[in-house]
């Protein structure tokens, strides 16, 4: 493995066939939860592997029974009492979707159980999302109270379509993995066992395609995205601006206390 990856301790790194690196969100005991180190971690390790001429494709997946179960509440809590920490994550959010879209190699997902928050960021940016059936697809910001900031606004219009967008943004409904592939989230839903073989099929076969032909068409189709970069920066400055506001102290105290928040409805703007 290149000493390039040696920093990265959050995520897992291997090379399933040849050519082909595996990501691996490694802190099962969390559920793959980013905390502030893994949040920085899945943000850059994109421009690392851009750069490394012995990656021709890459697959993204979480270890255990879980993806990404979205940021730990430690970060969200600093952010909403340190301004410091706030532009951190804002630049980290923000340097996350365009490094993922930016990637030049052809990216798989492989989406197992839960998947919420950067991970499932990241996941559902790559080129092509696999999901188990077990997947359960979740975002949500505004049951945290702030708004859905992030990959959402840029990608999962152009995924799903607007109505299913706003219903699945705005509610916070999970998405089957069954749905996730019916609606057009994902590519395929697969058995869980089947799950890592299959990343591995497409990931060797884009592996063994022509490189540049491969990347141009990836860096064409994902003009899409960049087409929509304002709405999504704009998205993301509204999630952050909610931090400091008083939604995001009741979402979150909801979310430690397990039960269903209570915001308050004559808020006006």
């Amino acid at each position: 493995m290149s000493d390039r990856y040696a920093q990265y301790e959050r995520l897992a790194i291997d090379w399933p066939a040849d050519r082909v690196m595996r990501i691996t969100m490694n802190r099962p005991e969390k559920l793959n939860a980013l905390d502030g180190k893994g949040h920085r971690e899945i943000t850059y390790i994109w421009r690392d592997i851009d750069m490394d001429p012995d990656v021709s494709a890459v697959i993204l997946t979480g270890a255990g029974k879980a993806f990404s179960a979205g940021g730990d509440l430690d970060m969200v809590k600093a952010n909403t009492e340190d301004w410091e920490a706030l532009i951190r994550t804002y630049k980290e959010a923000r340097d996350l979707v365009y490094n993922v879209i930016n990637c030049s190699k052809p990216t798989i997902a492989a989406i197992n159980g839960v998947a919420v928050g950067a991970g499932l960021c990241a996941g559902i940016l790559c080129d092509i999302p696999l999901v188990s059936k077990s997947a359960r697809i979740m975002d949500g910001h505004t049951r945290l109270g702030v708004a859905a900031g992030d990959h959402a606004a840029i990608i999962w219009p152009l995924l799903c379509g607007m109505a299913r967008a706003k219903y699945y943004l705005m509610t916070c409904e999970p998405i089957t993995g069954e749905v996730a592939a019916d609606i057009g989230m994902a590519v395929e839903c697969l058995d869980d066992d089947k799950l890592q073989d299959r990343a591995i099929e497409v990931a060797t076969k884009l592996a063994k395609g022509a490189p540049i032909a491969t990347r141009f068409t990836k860096y064409a189709l994902n003009n899409w995205y960049r087409m929509m970069g304002p709405v999504f920066d704009a998205s993301t400055g509204l999630e952050m601006m909610g931090m400091k506001g008083p939604e995001v102290i009741e979402g979150m105290t909801a979310i430690r206390e397990k039960r269903a928040p209570n915001f308050d409805p004559k808020i006006d703007f």
